[in-house]
């Protein structure tokens, strides 16, 4: 009995330690906010995480330069400009996995976004969103979060509230300026409805 009781506390004193070596990240994919710490790269070169905007109302989008929907780009930034100061930012992340739609360099992509939508918006470095090399935070927006499903085409739309929680998600045709997200990003804000 006696070397059963102090075998039992060591191994559990073991375990700890183990799960102190690891990153959160790296641990139970299962812990909600785990992936505000999936590291990713603007597109100018800066190391960031989610956790950098946390604190904001998120709404991530997978972007391309030459797709049918891109001219979403100015509702996006409408959205950034008019909520911004209130706690609100876009987070574009540039993908070339459907129909080779998004081809350029980080440095094209950033020069086509100013030159012909004046984009202010923070805007990641060239990720995948589905596939073997899909990125992590892909992995858990479209594998694990509340509105899990995979990525249908470029422009969809995940928004985050202030606690870094996935709440909404809206597909490519669902325009940045519609009623439905508008409401739902002002809910988010403050509380105040869209026509109040």
């Amino acid at each position: 009995m006696k070397k059963i009781s102090t075998i039992v506390p060591a191994g559990i004193a073991f375990l700890s330690l183990l799960l102190l070596a690891f990153p959160a990240h790296a641990r139970q994919s299962g812990d909600d906010l785990d992936y505000l710490d999936i590291p990713f790269t603007s597109i100018t070169g800066e190391k960031t995480s989610l956790q950098a905007y946390q604190g904001n109302v998120i709404l991530i989008v997978n972007v391309a330069s030459k797709c049918g929907f891109t001219s979403q780009y100015e509702g996006l930034e409408a959205l950034y400009r008019e909520y911004g100061e209130r706690g609100f930012t876009v987070i574009g992340f540039p993908a070339n996995d459907f129909l080779g739609q998004e081809p350029g360099s980080n440095e094209e992509i950033l020069q086509f976004c100013k030159e012909n939508y004046d984009v202010t918006f923070p805007m990641m470095a060239k990720i995948h969103v589905k596939g073997d090399e899909m990125h992590p935070l892909y992995h858990y927006l479209t594998k694990e979060s509340p509105e899990k499903g995979k990525i249908t085409w470029n422009f969809n739309k995940f928004l985050l509230n202030r606690e870094g929680e996935v709440v909404a998600r809206f597909g490519s045709k669902t325009k940045p300026g519609s009623d439905e997200m508008v409401s739902k990003i002002e809910e988010l804000l403050d509380g105040i409805g869209v026509n109040e």
